[in-house]
C-alpha cells in the first residue's frame, strides 16, 4: 500500500488542504480500479466501507492476489469535510460557490473524439489505448486555480483511465441502490446482485455531469458519433453506489459491502481468487427518467405511511404532510407504480422539499434528472 497526498490550491492565506490517496498494486501493472468515498462529504457510509476496503486490499496485496492496480480515495472531498456551520456538517454543496460537489465534472467526449478520430482503426484494443491516452492528455493540459475546480480535476485525473470506477454515496434514508449508464447494465448486474441492491437506475445522460458519468459516458458518446465505422469498447465501467441512508454507518453493513466490492473486482480480473459469496439475481433495472420524486407543496410535519423498499401503486397514500398550527393534513400520493426506495430524513420541511423517490418502469421525465 502506498499513501499519496495531492495538494489543493490554498483557499485563503495561511491555509491549505490535501487529497489523500491509497494505491494498492503497481501503477500500470494491469487492469485498474478506482474507488472513492464521500464526494458528498456528509455521506459517511462509504467512508466506513473504504476503511474496511483498506484493510482487505492491504491483505490481498500481501498475499499477491492483486492482478492490477486499485486506487482508493477514502475521503474524496476535504473541502466539504471542513464545512461545519453551527455544529452541522454541510458536505453536499460548496459554501463558496453553492455548487454541488458531484456535478460539473469534465465532459471530454467532443474534445477527445476530435483528438483521436483521424487515428482510429479497425482494432478495438488499439482504439481503446488511443482514447485513454487522449483522456489523460486532455486532463493533464487543463489547469485549475481555485480549490473546488482543482479537486474535481485531480479526482478525474485519478479515475478517468480506470477500467472500473465505483463512487460511494448514500441518500438521506434509503434502501441500497445504484446508478449507472444504460449501456453498462449487463456488466453491472453482478454488482447489483452482490450488493443485494433493490433498485438500479439507468441513463445515458442524466444532466449536470456527475462524476461516474463523466468517467464512463465518453465511451458510448464516441461510439455513437463514429457509428459502425470504428469499434469503440465501453472501457470504463462506472457506477454510483448509494449505500442506504445517512445514519447507516455500521460495521456489519460496511464489512458486507466491502466484501461485495472486492468480489466484483474479482469478476473484473483485478483481484485473483474465488468469490466470497453467491451472486444473487439482480433487481430489475429501471430508467432514471422513471424515478419520480414527490415534493412538499407546503411546509409541514412529515409522516411516512409506507416503508422503504415496498412496492407501491400510483395513487396510494405515501405521506401525511401536517400543518401543526391549523391541523390541516395533506395526503401525498405515490406518483407512479414502483419501488419506494428513498426519502427525506427530516420530519419537518419547508415547501419544495423532495420528500421521497419512487422508481417506476416508464421514462416520464426529461432534462436534468438528478436532485440538486
Amino acid at each position: 500500500m502506498e499513501l499519496l497526498s495531492i495538494p489543493l490550491p490554498s483557499p485563503a492565506a495561511g491555509t491549505n488542504r490535501m487529497l489523500p490517496i491509497l494505491r494498492f498494486g503497481k501503477e500500470g501493472a494491469g487492469p485498474k480500479a478506482y474507488i472513492q468515498a464521500s464526494l458528498h462529504a456528509d455521506e459517511l457510509p462509504g467512508m466506513l466501507v473504504a476503511h474496511h476496503l483498506r484493510n482487505q486490499l492491504a491483505e490481498l496485496e500481501q498475499q499477491g492476489q492483486l492482478l492490477g492496480e486499485v486506487i482508493l480515495v477514502p475521503a474524496a472531498n476535504p473541502i466539504g469535510l471542513a464545512q461545519t456551520v453551527l455544529g452541522t456538517s454541510l458536505g453536499r454543496f460548496d459554501l463558496r460557490t453553492g455548487q454541488n460537489f458531484n456535478r460539473q465534472f469534465h465532459n471530454l467526449s467532443s474534445t477527445v473524439l476530435a483528438r483521436v478520430k483521424s487515428q482510429l482503426g479497425s482494432d478495438s484494443h488499439t482504439n481503446q489505448h488511443l482514447i485513454r491516452a487522449a483522456i489523460r492528455g486532455c486532463l493533464m493540459e487543463q489547469t485549475a486555480t481555485d480549490e473546488l475546480s482543482a479537486q474535481r480535476l485531480e479526482l478525474m485525473r485519478l479515475a478517468a483511465d480506470a477500467d472500473v470506477v465505483l463512487d460511494l454515496h448514500c441518500d438521506c434514508e434509503a434502501v441500497l441502490h445504484i446508478y449507472t449508464g444504460t449501456p453498462l447494465w449487463e456488466r453491472v448486474a453482478p454488482l447489483a446482485g452482490l450488493l443485494d441492491a433493490r433498485v438500479a437506475l439507468l441513463e445515458t445522460n442524466s444532466g449536470d455531469d456527475p462524476f461516474d458519468e463523466a468517467c464512463s459516458r465518453i465511451w458510448w458518446d464516441i461510439a455513437a458519433q463514429v457509428g459502425n465505422e470504428f469499434p469503440i469498447p465501453l472501457a470504463c465501467l462506472a457506477v454510483t453506489v448509494e449505500l442506504r441512508g445517512l445514519a447507516d454507518v455500521r460495521h456489519g453493513y460496511a464489512e458486507r459491502d466491502a466484501i461485495a466490492l472486492i468480489d466484483f473486482l474479482r469478476l473484473q480480473g483485478i483481484i485473483a481468487g474465488p468469490l466470497s459469496q453467491t451472486i444473487l439475481a439482480a433487481c430489475e433495472p429501471t430508467p432514471l427518467a422513471g424515478c419520480v420524486p414527490l415534493t412538499a407543496p407546503t411546509a409541514g410535519l412529515v409522516v411516512y405511511l409506507r416503508e422503504l423498499g415496498e412496492t407501491v401503486k400510483a395513487g396510494e397514500p405515501l405521506i401525511d404532510l401536517i400543518d401543526p398550527v391549523s391541523g390541516k393534513v395533506q395526503q401525498l400520493l405515490a406518483p407512479v407504480d414502483g419501488i419506494f426506495f428513498a426519502r427525506e430524513n427530516r420530519r419537518y420541511v419547508p415547501p419544495g422539499t423532495r420528500l421521497s423517490k419512487v422508481a417506476g418502469r416508464e421514462a416520464l421525465r426529461n432534462g436534468p434528472l438528478l436532485s440538486a
